[in-house]
């Protein structure tokens, strides 16, 4: 049986973006082929009516559609930790996922091809391009939700707060022998720091700030070298292994 593909997009003060990425899922076959989209929005957002509005209207219209609101804001890491663990206990989904409320899948068929590609590889992380970068870095992926459940309710292994996510994604999938690039399909990243196809705003500004990079590199580097990778490589190791055993 193919996984659910249960896409999780943390979003703040962009409720024009929600229609967009919906109607992206619609025309690519997303709905149809297996994939959910759930937005998680914060309370304390100034937009939050405005989320409220557009995400009720898309999920009336499309099926497929939800939100989870957030009791107040938090870094794009933590709200998608949380957002992963609380889904995968009340949903029990094959998959989680990942987009930022910037991307828009491109190529027909993608949610489907993301379903195959975990559904054989058993344990694993699947991504592919964003239009924009020329290497094989997953600005947005999607896992088996074992991989969660051995990292400890973790979806991002890392203890950044928003930059180098995807870094440590593409890192412990690698090391662990579970990494599949779909160089055939198009998950386009509409980002103002991605070739400047997106208009830039505070929330691009604050994430994107030195101040961040400083403090989210330091993190990275210090999970890569004080045994934290080491200790998810060898989880999702044992987790792979038990299952092939």
């Amino acid at each position: 049986m193919l996984p659910l593909v249960l896409i999780i997009v943390p979003t703040r003060s962009r409720p024009h973006n929600v229609a967009p990425l919906v109607e992206s899922f619609r025309d690519t076959g997303a709905f149809d082929d297996g994939a959910e989209l759930c937005f998680v929005v914060d309370r304390d957002d100034p937009t939050f009516d405005d989320y409220s509005e557009a995400i009720g209207f898309m999920s009336t219209a499309h099926r497929g559609v939800t939100w989870l609101d957030a009791s107040h804001h938090e870094q794009l890491v933590p709200k998608l930790n949380k957002a992963a663990f609380y889904l995968m206990l009340t949903r029990e989904p094959r998959a989680i996922g990942f987009m930022g409320d910037d991307h828009r899948p491109r190529t027909v068929g993608w949610a489907a091809a993301y379903r195959e590609t975990l559904a054989e590889a058993g344990t694993g992380i699947v991504s592919c391009p964003d239009g924009h970068r020329p290497d094989d870095l997953p600005t947005q992926w999607a896992m088996t939700t074992d991989i969660i459940r051995a990292l400890d309710g973790r979806m991002v292994p890392a203890p950044v707060e928003h930059l180098y996510c995807d870094d440590a994604i593409r890192l412990l999938a690698k090391e662990a022998g579970c990494y599949t690039w779909r160089a055939d399909l198009l998950i386009d990243h509409l980002n103002p720091y991605a070739g400047q196809r997106a208009p830039t705003d505070e929330q691009y500004e604050r994430v994107n700030s030195q101040a961040q990079y400083r403090t989210d590199r330091r993190a990275y580097r210090a999970w890569k070298r004080d045994g934290g990778l080491a200790a998810d490589v060898a989880a999702v190791t044992a987790r792979m292994t038990g299952e092939r055993a």
